[in-house]
């Protein structure tokens, strides 16, 4: 009963705020059409700002996993992970993540496909990638579009949001898969 009203709700939420919003809009007296093609507009111009800050982060994680630093790193700290329990096949996935979200999901898909989408590696790579952010990744394109040069709290406050995030995908994932 709860699944398939769950199904139902999803199957129906995007289609409903398409439909609603616009409506919403009219009701209120906006152009709604005239709105959206503002935005559309304000969109493509932060797009233009953003393109150089996004290819030096590409450019930047392709050089280092091209160069094997992401391999070199994971060999250096897996030893000591394991240890105390966290899985070192995804730390390649941990270690990207705040970089980049193409990358990352690279190595989702690697792990996914090398152990299986049912298996516990497979699963905790997902929710390792669905509960972190590409934190370097948001700061260099979004805060270098609008200017902002002091990143200190931020960079400190995004990365401790992901090692909870990765801790607790790993806790939930134990609890849950094994």
């Amino acid at each position: 009963m709860i699944r398939h009203l769950i199904g139902t709700i999803s199957a129906w939420a995007i289609p409903a705020f398409i439909l609603v919003i616009p409506l919403y809009g009219m009701a209120k007296g906006v152009k709604v059409y005239e709105s959206f093609v503002e935005g559309a507009k304000g969109g493509f111009q932060m797009a233009i700002r953003i393109i150089p800050y996004l290819v030096a982060i590409l450019v930047a994680v392709g050089m280092l996993r091209g160069a094997g630093g992401i391999d070199l790193l994971a060999r250096w700290l897996g030893p000591v992970l394991g240890r105390i329990g966290f899985p070192v096949e995804i730390l390649p996935l941990a270690i990207l993540r705040p970089l980049s979200g193409s990358g990352s999901l690279g190595v989702v898909t690697e792990l996914v496909t090398t152990h299986g989408p049912d298996s516990f590696i497979g699963r905790l790579a997902a929710s390792a990638y669905g509960s972190t952010e590409t934190t370097f990744y948001v700061l260099a394109v979004y805060f270098g579009a609008v200017g902002i040069k002091k990143t200190r709290h931020a960079v400190i406050s995004g990365l401790v949001a992901d090692v909870v995030s990765l801790v607790a995908a790993i806790i939930v994932c134990r609890l849950v898969f094994l």
